[in-house]
């Protein structure tokens, strides 16, 4: 994956809504952020796979980013 695909991706993390990164479960949160992620980057199958797997193992992070940004 491409520093590029990484800086979109924590730029959809920091653009979206608290509320929608706090509500979704793990499974709709990482699907939502791969598909935010690749409506501006066109991303191969293995890209994709990947960055699910990035995503995924950076959700507690996600999550206490949106958490802060509440208050």
């Amino acid at each position: 994956m491409t520093p590029k695909i990484l800086r979109q991706l924590w730029s959809v993390v920091e653009n979206s809504q608290t509320k929608t990164l706090l509500q979704m479960d793990d499974a709709s949160l990482v699907q939502w952020l791969v598909k935010q992620t690749t409506t501006q980057a066109l991303l191969d199958p293995h890209e994709t796979d990947f960055l699910s797997g990035y995503i995924e193992s950076r959700l507690t992070l996600i999550r206490d980013i949106a958490y802060d940004r509440q208050y």
